[in-house]
């Protein structure tokens, strides 16, 4: 009887692959030779799942994407608006081994969407889903009755945004955990402002 292959799964297989060896050394790391190395597979056994080299990019910057994306989704129950503002703060920093994993993925990643539309959109998308979450959580967090709309909570979203992209940035140049008080100090500060 012949094996039955489960193509999804040896496709998340490929992409977790790619993105180790992507977050150890870069973009170039992730050749379709180290890839077919990495996971085992026999040359050429890639085709079956990915056409390029480029697809295996694109469905590694998605799966980052979407864990990103999932992982601040998934935030449970805050017995306040503060707390779910916080929570969602928290999940976008860099306080985790597996969060500046995914930081790092994601900028070699950036820099390869420049170049590609496809994936640079993918990018703008996640940004506009997260700003759009973020003005929900500070107007909320604001408690003044401001719409997510209002200029000054877009205002303080987008300071977030940046901090946050920053703080990644800057923790990939730090041992994992270096910065966790910093970044720790700067969300407390943060619920200071926003809430009072």
């Amino acid at each position: 009887m012949p094996k039955v292959i489960d193509h999804d799964q040896r496709r998340r297989e490929i992409v977790e692959v790619a993105k180790k060896l992507i977050a150890e050394g870069g973009f170039e790391a992730a050749t379709m030779r180290s890839i077919v190395a990495a996971a085992g597979f026999a040359n050429g056994a890639l085709k079956h799942y990915f056409a390029s080299k480029d697809e295996i990019i694109a469905a590694t910057f998605e799966s980052v994407l979407q864990a990103t994306a999932q992982h601040m989704s998934e935030l449970g129950p805050y017995a306040s608006a503060v707390e779910s503002l916080r929570g969602f703060v928290t999940a976008a920093m860099p306080l985790e081994p597996h969060q500046i994993t995914s930081a790092r993925v994601l900028l070699v990643l950036w820099e390869h969407s420049v170049a590609n539309p496809d994936l640079a959109r993918r990018y703008r998308d996640l940004l506009t889903t997260w700003r759009a979450e973020l003005c929900v959580r500070v107007a909320a967090a604001r408690g003044a009755g401001e719409s997510p709309e209002d200029a000054a909570v877009g205002v303080l979203a987008d300071e977030i945004i940046s901090v946050t992209i920053g703080a990644n940035v800057a923790g990939l140049m730090y041992a994992v955990g270096d910065l966790v008080q910093r970044y720790t100090a700067y969300i407390d500060g943060l619920m200071v402002r926003i809430a009072g």
